[in-house]
């Protein structure tokens, strides 16, 4: 009997069914086109690690389809999901796309997008950039961009912040993209909700002195107080010289990096007091520049305290840090020296075990998919080429993304193939990471054929939902195209199959010219391609 299947539509996705119900065939909507875009840039089934770069209305033409049939409040739901979901690889496109939808013809959709602002844009480099991105959308048509509801929206914005909150972030972040707190609050005419908005508002267009000036002799709130105790800190430290009044401010008052000043930065007691409430993400991107400093030396108290830190199951976890980010910054930090500038520093051993240790702790914060995948590694070639932008090798980043699936998924089978050879790996959750790279590179290698692991659970009779296929650079000569041959295991396992091609050292590929919405590629690899990765197994992109 043919298994029963399912014939619940993807939010993301318009499906054909076959005459036996398996789904073989899926329609790329404009839905899952502003999906693709709001995720990573592009509406192309192509996914470039570590891209960046201004998005365009020529990269956006489902989003202005969209727009054009009265879709503008679903258009803004779908930016506000990916921007809060922690679902959007890159920003940007949220904040374009909001921005486009803020200044849309229809007042229904640019109301939805100014009631969404606070929630996309949380912090003010988001906002700066929503405002830039808007500037240069007007350019073009010869008309100003404050109108009455972006003044609101913006003076909303501020309004609705908590004071405190809002005094750290003015402090923090104070210009961006051209924008400063200054020009937004003169522009958008902003009135304070309260005495403690009025407090900062009034720093940042008028300065310190002024407040001073206005609020030594007042009766103030209890919150008042807090704020100007708080900006007091702040511009203490901002022009004091002594380098232990400053370090005092840091551990009493918990500032942080960006509200001090460079010359305070070259002093190594700065940096000791910085890091030991740096967040975990930032001391890990910080580590070469500490050792290259001296602050982090062998055996020191301070480079005792950062292993502590890192190897810390409750900061690990309060932090999300994941595996793939562990091993991208040890390898950053074997290397001895940063991409750019002259830095350099001799790695300390001890870091680099608390690091290694923390990689196979942090397992824990991958969120399981609960879906059954086949991750296929092409051995076809050495696998000793370096992942573009990393100094992670292609032969250990297939091996960490395979331990990642076979650590968190009940359901995943390894396979490595080559030579039209294939071999299925035998991967225990307890394997380190040189055993499981020693365990995918035992074949020799040859040309190579990627339909190979789709036939194999075709011909086994295992329903697969995701096939990834990992390899240097996708260059073959295929038996089958990958399209047919995954339409094929979907009719035959009436599952709704879907295929990942990672080229980890690839700067451009298509798997074929296709409208299937179930294939996509990835050319290079970044923690980004993860949760594309996520994205389209969870029917989202």
């Amino acid at each position: 009997m043919e298994p029963s299947v399912s014939t619940t539509v993807s939010p993301a996705s318009n499906h054909t069914q076959n005459s036996t119900g398996g789904s073989c065939y899926w329609e790329i909507s404009d839905k899952t086109r502003l999906c693709r875009f709001l995720c990573y840039g592009s509406e192309g089934d192509i996914y470039t690690a570590r891209e960046e770069g201004r998005v365009s209305l020529e990269s956006a033409g489902a989003l202005l389809s969209m727009l054009q049939e009265g879709r503008g409040a679903e258009v803004v739901e779908e930016i506000k999901r990916f921007s809060q979901d922690g679902q959007a690889v890159r920003l940007g496109p949220s904040f374009f796309a909001l921005a486009l939808c803020s200044q849309h013809s229809d007042l229904k959709t640019r109301q939805a997008a100014f009631k969404v602002l606070k929630e996309v844009c949380l912090d003010p480099a988001h906002l700066f950039s929503f405002i830039q991105i808007k500037k240069e959308l007007k350019e073009g048509m010869k008309c100003g961009i404050w109108g009455r509801a972006l003044r609101k929206a913006v003076s909303d914005w501020y309004n609705e912040q908590d004071a405190m909150s809002l005094a750290a972030a003015v402090t923090k972040c104070k210009q961006r993209e051209g924008w400063s707190h200054q020009d937004l609050l003169r522009l958008c005419h902003a009135k304070p909700a309260n005495e403690a908005i009025a407090l900062i508002c009034k720093y940042v267009t008028k300065g310190w002195k002024e407040v001073q000036d206005s609020y030594s002799d007042k009766h103030n709130s209890e919150e008042v107080v807090k704020v100007l105790s708080y900006l007091e800190i702040v511009e203490k430290a901002k022009h004091s010289c002594d380098e232990t009044e400053v370090i005092n401010l840091i551990e009493e008052y918990k500032l942080e990096r960006e509200q001090l000043l460079t010359e305070h930065l070259k002093s190594k007691q700065v940096w000791r007091a910085l890091f030991k409430e740096m967040p975990l993400q930032s001391l890990l991107r910080f580590l070469g520049k500490l050792t290259a400093n001296k602050i982090l030396e062998p055996g020191c108290s301070e480079t005792q305290a950062v292993c502590d830190r890192i190897q810390c199951e409750t900061a690990l976890k309060k932090a999300k840090i994941h595996p793939l980010s562990l091993l991208l910054s040890s390898e950053n930090y074997k290397r001895g020296q940063g991409y750019q500038g002259k830095t350099k520093w001799e790695p300390d051993s001890s870091i680099l075990k608390a690091i290694d240790y923390a990689f196979y702790k942090s397992f824990m914060n991958v969120e399981p998919m609960g879906k059954r995948f086949v991750v296929a590694v092409d051995v076809s070639t050495s696998l000793s080429s370096i992942v573009p932008g990393s100094s992670v090798s292609t032969a250990v980043a297939a091996a960490a993304i395979t331990m990642m699936f076979v650590r968190t998924e009940l359901d995943t089978h390894v396979l490595a193939y080559s030579e039209g050879a294939l071999v299925s790996c035998s991967l225990s959750a307890d394997m380190t990471l040189a055993q499981v790279t020693a365990e995918l590179v035992k074949l020799p290698g040859g040309s190579t054929d990627c339909t190979l692991p789709i036939t194999w659970a075709t011909e086994n009779e295992k329903a697969v939902d995701v096939f990834i296929i990992l390899t240097n650079n996708p260059l073959w000569a295929f038996a089958a195209s990958p399209l047919e041959a995954l339409k094929n295991h979907r009719q035959k396992a009436g599952a709704h199959s879907k295929l990942v091609m990672c080229g980890l050292t690839s700067t451009g590929h298509a798997i074929a010219d296709t409208e299937d919405r179930g294939l996509l590629s990835i050319c290079g690899f970044d923690m980004g391609a993860l949760s594309v990765i996520r994205n389209l197994a969870q029917d989202l992109i």
